[in-house]
């Protein structure tokens, strides 16, 4: 590395950002799939060069602040990008899209009364096409940030394992320690 390059190495936990000043911290702005790598070349919005070389596995969301170890902070900020913006007032009707999207593993944004994808002018016909979707939901590509939910096994998500074991015909061995309030 460049010696005036800043190694950012460290996502601050929420206890470390509020009591950290960052009257003076730096930003960065990535889209999402720069803000899942965790090593990578990146520009700062004020123009200084700096490496990413943190923990993998590492989902950096806007508000984020990372550090080089040495004092200087980073806010992490959600870069514009395209993106398909679905509005919809039924939350019927935009479960049953959300439903169908996330059928195609389609990483979602979900908001009250609308939800964001990356664009995929597919997935926005196949939106459109879904019963009622054409009178009751507006579908858009446009330029915003993009904050999809994070995944159940992703760090940061809610952790939840289970241990099916189907030899009897329906045993099962949770491995968490809170109910789902579902029967077997």
């Amino acid at each position: 590395m460049k010696n005036n390059m800043i190694e950012l190495i460290k996502k601050l936990t929420a206890h470390e950002v509020s009591h950290a000043d960052l009257s003076a911290a730096k930003t960065l702005s990535l889209p999402i799939d720069a803000r899942i790598k965790s090593r990578q070349r990146a520009t700062l919005n004020d123009g200084t060069e700096a490496g990413l070389f943190l923990e993998r596995g590492t989902l950096l969301r806007g508000g984020d602040v990372i550090t080089d170890g040495q004092g200087t902070l980073v806010v992490i900020k959600a870069a514009d990008e395209t993106v398909s913006t679905v509005r919809c007032a039924d939350p019927l009707l935009l479960a049953k899209i959300a439903y169908h999207l996330g059928n195609r593993h389609v990483p979602l944004q979900i908001e009250s009364g609308w939800l964001r994808f990356q664009h995929d002018h597919v997935l926005e016909d196949m939106v459109r096409q879904l019963p009622g979707a054409a009178e009751a939901a507006e579908v858009i590509c446009e330029q915003a940030p993009f904050e999809p939910e994070s995944g159940a096994y992703q760090q940061g998500g809610g952790h939840h394992h289970h241990s099916h074991d189907h030899d009897d015909g329906h045993s099962h061995e949770h491995t968490h320690g809170h109910s789902h309030g579902h029967s077997h």
